[in-house]
């Protein structure tokens, strides 16, 4: 099932109807919050009933709305619309029985563009298999540094609905969209859009490869002047020839390489604009250094310089000045678990990426180190391995293996790269993390990196991808303190 049209427009259509909010999440709350200050009748529904539901259900009564735990699946008669957090989907029976009833069903950030209103702030929207986030904060370090009042919404930070009901108008928005969100948002038309990249990924959710790209192309269509694609891969390219925009909207490439005109990309070490310049043919503006990117954190990775050419191209589709693209780029600093550099022992340097949750996001860390110790696995999804592993196999010094589904990528190991060190951890406590550090201090050598980079979820052995993330920076101090005192 896919949202459609149907449905309160604006915000002064919600009064006196009745809302069913789909999920008890943060936007969930947030969307039941606002729709009952609009005077909409709520009732959120969540199939669970744990204590940490029951807590998010105190909240939600407090605003006034009403709550049904423990059953996510009947429809309350009379509803008139329902409102989806971003996970449930589309094959929940809540929606077959909206769809059987003739009700609409939407997301949160639908809702939000329509509660936006014709003279809100414009979306310079990011979607992506991975690297959404930091091109997100990116763009919003971008537009800050050109003085404009900004915010880093959407599948991070503050929830939509939140910041286009805030008291302060925003001058423009940084949005990250997820594929779930973009599938319940129909109407949504953003100034410019960027996809970064597409490799398969939340499949169960969507059921194929072509439903999951179809719902990221969603964020082109009505582009008012720019959809950015990334040049490297040619699948975004085509989700821009797909998308119905506003006449005069223009692709926009990003490469790693010279870019040609209506291009960003890369001279000597220099990020260059060939799309927003008089002359485009004859001319490219400079925008900052590669070193300007978060130079903190060190020298940055090749996806991170892409994500930095999409983030500028948004931003100068907006008409950002070009030293505001460098000011920001240096003010940026990278979440944690982002290729975080933690520390260098026994000139070994050890890096946390514990945010590679897929073979893609694993696949562009592999490539920003050579040689490299891989400490690896956890929750595959359904992935398969060979050619991450066969993509990788040159630049491994050994590998690590843990989690639950370490087995598929050793099988991937011995098919690509039969010669490579193999450390096979068959332990999930709470040592392992620290196990997997030592093993790979084993296998490598003064200037060699250790990179987590697990190409795997981690529920099997933490609750989060970023316990995982603190569990190596914790081990990877204790080897630095352990190498000190050896002194």
């Amino acid at each position: 099932m896919t949202a459609t049209l149907s449905g309160p427009r604006s915000a002064e259509e919600f009064a006196g109807r009745r809302v069913v909010v789909a999920g008890l999440g943060v936007s969930g709350v947030s969307a039941a919050r606002a729709l009952v200050r609009l005077g909409a009748e709520v009732t959120v529904v969540d199939g669970g009933d744990g204590p940490a539901h029951r807590e998010r259900a105190s909240a939600a009564r407090e605003s006034g709305a009403a709550v049904r735990l423990g059953d996510g699946g009947t429809l309350p008669d009379g509803t008139d619309l329902v409102v989806t957090s971003p996970g449930w989907p589309p094959q929940s029976p809540l929606f077959a029985a909206a769809q059987a009833a003739g009700v609409p069903v939407i997301g949160d950030v639908e809702l939000a563009w329509r509660l936006r209103g014709p003279g809100g702030a414009p979306w310079l929207a990011v979607t992506g298999t991975n690297g959404k986030t930091t091109t997100v904060q990116m763009l919003a370090a971008i537009l800050t540094a050109a003085g404009l009042r900004t915010a880093a919404v959407g599948n991070i930070g503050t929830p939509l609905v939140d910041v286009v009901l805030a008291d302060e108008p925003y001058d423009v928005l940084a949005v990250e969209l997820s594929s779930y969100q973009l599938h319940w948002a129909p109407s949504l038309r953003p100034h410019s859009a960027a996809v970064l990249n597409l490799a398969p990924d939340h499949l169960d959710w969507h059921g194929s490869m072509d439903a999951y790209a179809a719902d990221k192309g969603r964020i082109y269509e009505g582009n008012t002047v720019a959809c950015v694609y990334n040049t490297a891969d040619p699948a975004t390219e085509e989700l821009v020839r797909r998308a119905d925009v506003t006449e005069g909207c223009r692709a926009i490439g990003f490469t790693l390489g010279a870019p040609r005109p209506s291009e960003f990309g890369v001279v000597d070490g220099i990020l260059v604009d060939r799309a927003f310049v008089t002359d485009r043919r004859q001319h490219a503006q400079e925008l900052a250094q590669v070193t300007d990117i978060a130079p903190d954190a060190g020298p940055a990775a090749p996806h991170n310089i892409a994500n930095a050419l999409a983030a500028a191209a948004l931003a100068r589709a907006y008409g950002v000045p070009p030293q505001a693209v460098r000011d920001g780029l240096r003010s940026f600093r990278p979440d944690a678990h982002r290729i975080a550099r933690v520390a260098e022992v026994g000139g070994v340097t050890y890096v946390n990426d514990s945010k590679a949750t897929n073979t893609h996001a694993a696949h562009a860390s592999l490539a920003a180190y050579d040689p490299v110790v891989w400490i690896a696995g956890g929750l595959a999804k359904g992935a398969t391995f060979d050619d991450l592993v066969a993509s990788a196999a040159p630049r491994l010094r050994g590998v690590v293996l843990m989690g639950a589904d370490r087995a598929l990528i050793g099988e991937a190991l011995a098919r690509h790269a039969p010669d490579v060190p193999v450390v096979d951890l068959d332990r999930t406590d709470t040592g392992a993390m620290a196990a997997a550090v030592r093993a790979a201090a084993g296998l490598a050598r003064p200037g060699d990196t250790v990179l987590m980079a697990p190409a795997c979820a981690s529920m099997d052995m933490f609750t989060h991808y970023g316990r995982r993330g603190d569990a190596f920076a914790a081990a990877v101090r204790d080897l630095a303190g352990g190498a000190e005192d050896a002194r």
